[in-house]
């Protein structure tokens, strides 16, 4: 017996939209295939959990689901998960990530050519990029190369004759609800209404042969760890009248030496010496746009978070840019020689050692706060 959609995401039959978009999100990416490499289970798990969400987020499917439950859709008209791949899951319910993933529509068919005749779109490409915390800062052009499929020279294609080139076939079914017409692609032409008449011995069986290409990827300033973009038509193209598939561009990160990115705003650990502190000096740090000289006041604190701002990362939604938080480390010395020792004991009773905190210097709590608002 088919598995309840709704225990599927975990949910009560009553769940509003909002419930059933968050549950669809949070398994979504319990088993995304990025965190369960080659793991079948977790495809199968991803998979089901699409096939659920593409029902129930439909307010005219859930009714029917709702009243006749898996029987609805029999013969057809459901979602068909088990065909698809993970790629056209990502093009159908990309949004469903906050942008994090390619948006579009069904990977399968990308709409209607003339006459009604369906084109198919060729599958998407996935790769990955590595980005450095300047390249994330200020945006980038890169240069990939990318093995994709192409229309071989020389092949040509001919009407199919099982649908007569419309890509799809019509099938009437008895069901509980009556007879009911269903529309399904063509097996013999997988929807494209078109079948291969004249093929080069170097092309297979779709007329596509595998040929590496230069592709051009513009990443905005501000992506993230995990977001993924999408660079359309360029994934593999398909046979006949069809569109290519797009290019889906996950975006990995390389850790700063210096510099640890939160949100948009960077954090830099600053040591000095106990003698720069009590005295006050200037300091040259890093930051994502080149070295930048910061002015430390005389007998400033250890824990103090100074703000340089505008300073971060620039946001990817286009709100301004975050600070760079310097964190002052006062670098207390493990070992003293006899004449040091001698001055540090004798500065023991001294008032003007003794710590004296006051308002203004704010607690660790404080700080935190203040780093967040």
């Amino acid at each position: 017996m088919k598995e309840d959609f709704y225990d599927i995401l975990g949910l009560s039959k009553g769940a509003t939209a909002a419930e059933i978009k968050k549950a669809y999100r949070k398994k979504a990416i319990q088993y995304h295939p990025d965190k369960n490499p080659g793991d079948a289970e977790a495809e199968a798990n991803f998979k089901k959990a699409a096939e659920a969400y593409e029902v129930l987020s439909d307010a005219d499917k859930k009714a029917r689901y709702d009243q006749y439950g898996h029987a609805a859709f029999e013969g057809g008209g459901g979602f068909g998960g088990g065909g698809m791949n993970m790629d056209d899951i990502f093009s159908q319910f990309g949004d469903i990530f906050g942008g994090a993933f390619g948006g579009g529509g069904f990977s399968g068919f990308g709409g209607f050519g003339g006459g009604g005749q369906r084109r198919v779109k060729g599958s998407n490409l996935r790769i990955r990029v590595k980005l450095t915390l300047e390249e994330v800062a200020n945006g980038v052009e890169k240069k990939v190369k990318v093995r994709r499929k192409k229309q071989a020279s020389g092949v040509s294609y001919k009407t199919c004759t099982t649908c007569g080139g419309s890509g799809q076939v019509t099938k009437i079914q008895n069901t509980i609800l009556g007879r009911m017409q269903t529309a399904a692609a063509c097996s013999a032409c997988s929807g494209s209404g078109q079948i291969i008449d004249k093929r080069p011995s170097d092309a297979d069986a779709q007329g596509l042969k595998v040929e590496e290409e230069t592709v051009s990827i513009n990443i905005p300033a501000g992506v993230e760890e995990g977001m993924q973009l999408k660079v359309p038509g360029k994934g593999n193209e398909a046979p006949g009248n069809g569109i290519s598939g797009d290019l889906l561009v996950a975006i990995e990160t390389v850790d700063h030496d210096t510099l640890k990115r939160e949100g948009d705003n960077l954090h830099y650990d600053l040591y000095i010496s106990f003698s720069d502190a009590v005295l006050g000096t200037s300091k040259e740090i890093d930051a994502v746009g080149g070295k930048v000289r910061i002015k430390l006041e005389p007998g400033i604190q250890s824990g103090k978070i100074l703000r340089l701002r505008g300073k971060g990362i620039s946001s990817i939604n286009g709100y301004g840019s975050g600070d760079l938080l310097v964190h002052v480390n006062v670098w207390t010395p493990k070992e003293l020689n006899k004449e040091q020792r001698v001055f540090f004991e004798s500065m023991k009773d001294n008032d003007n050692f003794e710590p004296k905190p006051e308002k203004s210097d704010k607690s660790f709590f404080e700080k935190v706060k203040d780093m967040f608002s």
